[in-house]
């Protein structure tokens, strides 16, 4: 069974910029980890409510920033163990970069692929 982790970054506004350059920095490294399987990067740039659900309308855009703006991170690996080391090396390169863009920690969520 693989593992995965879903980690949400909250970046400050006027960091977007630099934020977006040092993930793509950082992507460089990600894609190199050994067991990786399935590696994205998505900037949440919609929202939906309940009417775009029932009437099966596209999202709309965000038009303004309220606070931050938010990067969902997802990884896939073949084991924990790979998962594992491949947090070692983004910490011991980049965790700290990263973490200077943030206006609050990154949450991770982690867990074993059901389908």
């Amino acid at each position: 069974m693989s593992f995965s982790e879903v980690c949400i970054y909250q970046v400050k506004p006027q960091k977007v910029e630099a934020f977006e350059a040092l993930m793509t920095e950082v992507k460089n490294l990600l894609e190199k980890q050994e067991g990786l399987l399935l590696l994205r990067f998505v900037k949440r740039e919609y929202h939906i409510d309940m009417e775009q659900i029932r009437e099966g309308l596209p999202p709309p855009k965000i038009t303004r920033i309220v606070k931050s703006v938010k990067y969902m991170l997802y990884w896939e690996f073949d084991t924990k163990e790979s998962y594992g080391a491949a947090q070692k090396n983004l910490y011991d390169s980049y965790w700290k970069s990263i973490e200077k863009h943030l206006i609050v920690p990154h949450d991770k969520y982690l867990g074993e692929v059901m389908f």
